[in-house]
């Protein structure tokens, strides 16, 4: 019911009470000119002395106390788990009844979903198939294999002066260290080797290349043996460190590097 039809009713239900009060004196009478029963004029009569032109209005059917209701503890785990999770119905059901040992049937979730308003997630938040998904690449022991990449970033705002970012990240624990140089050539490629070493807290048995410079072969003791490491775009992570890392950078297949 819109705001303009209970205004409407309730302006009538007052017409109703100001013809007996006004005209006829007599209920019965009144009741028999407007077509109502004396039960429904002594309720309304009640409501408007007590309420004034509020209690006019109609009142919401769902009952004050419900003690077959959900309680508000299952209803917030549902919220949570829809909204950080972003479980459907029925998988929170599942969940519920695993892990909370509380049994709630899927359109028991549904109901609630629909009345908070999360009955249906954001674009940005449904499931999307994968025709295959892909395997995060990663190492078993830290220091194992390590990636490392270099980039040049803009320049600052009134500088003629190129900056490089060095990045290496280790596949394991994916700690990573980053650091400027002003040059990207051998020397600052071994003195960033330097500092790799010095920062980590373990030992370092590989490093990864995953751009095409030059500078990133150059590092202590370095062997130049290729190796037939199987290689996918998800592994490439010193390149996802690098803001923006141009496209010719990521074209060729990266060589990986036994370091001493």
């Amino acid at each position: 019911m819109t705001k303009a039809q209970q205004k409407r009713l309730v302006n009538w239900r007052l017409k109703v009470l100001r013809h007996e009060r006004e005209v006829t004196q007599n209920i019965s009478r009144t009741c028999r000119h407007f077509g109502v029963s004396r039960p429904w004029f002594y309720k309304w009569r009640a409501r408007y002395a007590a309420h004034g032109e509020a209690g006019l209005c109609d009142r919401s059917p769902v009952p004050r106390q419900s003690p077959s209701a959900t309680p508000r503890e299952v209803v917030s785990k549902v919220l949570y788990l829809r909204q950080n999770d972003h479980f459907g119905p029925g998988k929170i059901g599942d969940y519920l009844r695993r892990f909370h040992r509380i049994s709630l049937a899927t359109a028991t979730v549904h109901r609630i979903l629909q009345r908070h308003g999360m009955a249906r997630l954001p674009a940005n938040q449904k499931h999307r198939q994968h025709t295959k998904r892909w395997k995060r690449y990663e190492k078993q022991q830290p220091g194992h294999r390590l990636q490392m990449d270099v980039k040049f970033l803009e320049r600052i705002p009134g500088t003629r002066k190129r900056l490089y970012q060095f990045t290496a990240i280790d596949d394991c624990t994916r700690i990573r260290v980053l650091k400027i140089h002003d040059a990207c050539n051998q020397a600052t490629a071994i003195r960033f080797a330097d500092e790799v070493i010095r920062r980590l807290p373990f030992r370092i048995h590989a490093s990864g290349r995953t751009t095409t410079t030059s500078t990133a072969r150059t590092a202590h003791s370095v062997d130049r043996r290729r190796t037939n490491g199987y290689w996918k775009r998800p592994r490439r992570s010193g390149e996802r460190s690098c803001h923006r890392a141009p496209e010719n950078a990521r074209a060729q297949k990266p060589r990986i590097l036994a370091m001493a």
